[in-house]
């Protein structure tokens, strides 16, 4: 049905399952063909190999197709795939430019010139990694009823991993950690992206959204978009506005105190490009902000302000035999967790 994965991805999800239903009734076929050979996966390695490859292979290729947009970094944040696995790090230069026009005399000597500076930074990867395994018992059995292997082990790994990503890049930590184990940050607290509370003028001098008209809440927006372009003396617009889930269905269903539209309708269609602005839900950014509080970033999404570093991508290793009745399918990736190149062109706002 399919002669690559492009075509795979493009076709729809009742094209997709009849694919994989052929498939693993073809892998069943194989798996058929070892129903007498089962008892000699204790004594023969090779034979329990033979068997686990094309199981394997198929299980593989199915898991990385699927998709898990729950924990998806793309169109979150540039991601940089430059490098490998083996990769122990990263490189890179900036540059500023210096020097200014002045007046002159036709015979004078002092001819101002223009420089540029350069900095090196560098940034370490790091080697992460999540797996599954097999037990003799498991085999056998599938060998034996000539049924393919599940692909829930695989694909429980292969989520794991995107999970653990999604993690390192909005917080600098791992899943469920207090504190990050590399001294990392990430894109929802980079220390050195200014950040400040939004106006407190909501019922009772609260800063938080549930306390403030439609028109004020408008404001607070407009304030954190405006607010990269004076911090870079209009070098960089803001692109896309990040908000916590809620927040985000909140100024997309509540209309405006006139009625013209909703809070998110009267933004896009308020700016000259407005329609450039794009705003994301991310659910990390709920109580990210001073004490605890729901934040806001609004940033230039370019790889010149900041990027997820992932040399290499979660991949299985081949599968070998680590104990008498039991197989290892080992999954690594190197990564090098988000930096933010240029934090003036990304803004925080706390308190909505």
């Amino acid at each position: 049905m399919f002669k690559d994965a492009a075509s795979f991805l493009t076709a729809d999800a009742s094209q997709q399952q009849i694919a994989f239903d052929r498939w693993a009734a073809y892998d069943a076929e194989i798996a058929r063909t070892f129903g007498d050979k089962a008892d000699q996966f204790y004594v023969d390695a090779q034979i329990g190999r033979a068997f686990l490859t094309p199981q394997l292979f198929r299980i593989e290729t199915q898991v990385y197709m699927r998709r898990y947009p729950n924990a998806d970094l793309n169109g979150l944040i540039p991601i940089n795939t430059d490098g490998d696995m083996w990769d122990v790090g990263t490189v890179f230069y900036s540059m500023d430019e210096v020097g200014k026009a002045e007046f002159l005399s036709g015979k004078g000597f002092d001819m101002p010139y223009a420089s540029t500076l350069m900095d090196q930074k560098s940034r370490g990867f790091h080697l992460a990694g999540i797996g599954y395994e097999w037990s003799t018992q498991e085999l056998q059995r599938a060998a034996k009823l000539g049924r393919s292997l599940p692909t829930d082990k695989a694909g429980a790994a292969r989520k794991a991993a995107q999970f653990f990503k999604r993690s390192v890049a909005m917080t600098g930590r791992t899943p469920g950690a207090t504190t990050s184990e590399k001294g990392w940050t990430g894109f929802t607290n980079d220390p050195n992206v200014p950040a400040s509370n939004v106006a407190a003028d909501g019922t009772g001098s609260s800063t938080t959204w549930a306390t403030k008209s439609p028109d004020l809440i408008s404001r607070d927006i407009w304030a954190a978009v405006n607010l990269v372009e004076t911090q870079t003396k209009e070098t960089h617009t803001a692109t896309v506005v990040g908000l916590p889930t809620q927040k985000l269905r909140y100024i997309e269903q509540t209309r405006m105190t006139d009625g013209s539209g909703t809070i998110l309708d009267f933004i896009r269609g308020n700016r000259d490009g407005g329609d450039n602005i794009t705003f994301k839900p991310i659910r990390e950014l709920a109580g990210a902000g001073a004490s605890g509080t729901d934040r806001m970033v609004a940033f230039d999404s370019s790889e010149e302000v900041v990027q997820f570093h992932l040399p290499g991508d979660h991949e299985f290793l081949p599968a070998f035999q680590k104990s008498s009745m039991t197989y290892e399918v080992g999954g690594i990736m190197n990564i090098g967790g988000t930096e933010v190149r240029l934090p003036k062109a990304m803004t925080y706002k706390d308190g909505i």
